[in-house]
């Protein structure tokens, strides 16, 4: 791949990542009216706009870096980071307003205990929040910044892929497994780039996907189950 492509490997991956958060979020949030979906409390409209910007801001920074604007990208840095601050504090509030409410769950979870359910979105705010901090951490090494933002926004993925309907019906292994196809996109450029894979790629793309079968595997503990009673109560 000549250098110039390389560039804009990770502005092509933002921009497959927004395709696809508009994909299974338009009919409740973004073309909401056209759906006649039910209406929305106050907080999720918070929580949409707070993760629709940071896919946004994605996209626009790693154009930026594109086209060699990394003056701009630096500016912009400061406002992802406390953009990201709320991020977390947005997702924990839903997350934990959506099992008090005992909302009904997705796909193959429908019908799932809320309790069990709640877990998911949980971990990825976790795994969100590791991610984005090692990025900000290592914001003067390129090549491991890129890579950690990168994989940071693509464990905001899974609810944008569970709402879609085709993978609605099939349920975790779909829309868990579509992002792990993600991670490997990453994993093969840089082999093919590189030759190798970059620590960042390996490591925290290991991270990320071995999140998606172990907070499964969390939700029917009763450690679990009784950290989230204490959570919702």
């Amino acid at each position: 791949m000549k250098p110039g492509r390389r560039r804009w490997f990770f502005t092509g991956m933002s921009f497959a990542v927004l395709a696809t958060v508009i994909a299974g979020f338009a009919p409740t949030y973004y073309l909401k009216p056209l759906f006649a979906t039910p209406a929305l409390p106050l907080p999720v409209h918070i929580h949409g706009a707070l993760f629709s910007a940071w896919v946004l801001l994605f996209a626009a920074q790693t154009s930026l870096v594109a086209a060699k604007r990394t003056d701009l990208h630096k500016r912009l840095g400061i406002a992802g980071a406390v953009l990201a601050a709320a991020m977390v504090v947005s997702g924990l509030v839903v997350a934990i307003a959506s099992a008090r409410a005992a909302h009904p769950a997705l796909g193959a979870l429908a019908g799932a205990p809320p309790l069990f359910v709640l877990v998911i979105p949980l971990a990825s705010v976790v795994v969100f929040t590791i991610l984005v901090g090692l990025g900000l951490y290592y914001r003067r090494r390129a090549d491991a910044h890129k890579r950690l933002m990168l994989l940071a926004t693509l464990a905001l993925l899974p609810p944008a892929l569970g709402r879609i309907r085709v993978l609605n019906a099939v349920g975790p292994p779909a829309f868990f497994g579509i992002t792990v196809l993600f991670i490997v996109a990453v994993v093969a450029y840089d082999y093919w780039t590189r030759r190798r894979v970059h620590a960042v790629s390996l490591w925290g793309g290991l991270f990320l996907a071995l999140s998606f079968p172990g907070r499964i595997a969390l939700g029917h503990t009763d450690a679990w189950l009784a950290f989230a009673r204490w959570l919702v109560r």
